[in-house]
């Protein structure tokens, strides 16, 4: 662990590449990439069977854990699309350099196949309903916001890596 916490935190929509921009950017600035998501998997097991056989609560419970230890971590911290839900976890992210990414309905309808992501079972609607209700939580907590509907993940990981490089 470093005092130092978080490089950089990854928050926004569910597929709108964070896992894979952060992969990239983490490789960028030689340090490690922290998917608080794999995190819950590899302790807990599939986030879709934590939800069935547990609830959301539960699964909320595991995740507000593992994103409280990540941000202590030097490292890229990417976090599941709502994870900032969690007062706690928005008030740790007071304190960090956070860029949200975003990606358009059209964009991430590709994305969301494949039925790993329990919230999003109905698709394209479903991922519109609550990306609208979290929106105003993802604009507060981050400094920028950078589109990845029609841009390549390492065109933005060097634009999230210039932008750092800045401030």
């Amino acid at each position: 662990m470093n005092d130092d916490g978080a490089v950089v935190v990854l928050i926004g929509a569910p597929g709108a590449g964070k896992t894979r921009t952060g992969k990239r950017v983490a490789r960028l600035l030689n340090v490690p990439l922290i998917d608080t998501d794999k995190r819950i998997v590899a302790e807990h097991g599939p986030i879709a069977n934590i939800f069935a056989t547990q609830g959301a609560e539960h699964f909320r419970a595991l995740e507000r854990d593992a994103v409280a230890r990540a941000l202590t971590e030097h490292a890229v911290v990417t976090l599941g699309g709502g994870a900032v839900l969690n007062p706690d976890t928005q008030a740790d992210l007071a304190g960090k350099r956070v860029v949200q990414l975003t990606v358009s309905p059209e964009s991430v309808a590709l994305r969301i196949l494949g039925g790993k992501r329990p919230l999003l079972k109905d698709g394209v609607a479903a991922w519109s309903k609550l990306v609208a209700e979290r929106q105003p939580i993802y604009d507060r907590l981050s400094q920028l916001t950078l589109d990845t509907s029609h841009q390549s993940l390492d065109g933005i990981a060097k634009q999230i890596v210039n932008w750092l490089q800045a401030s």
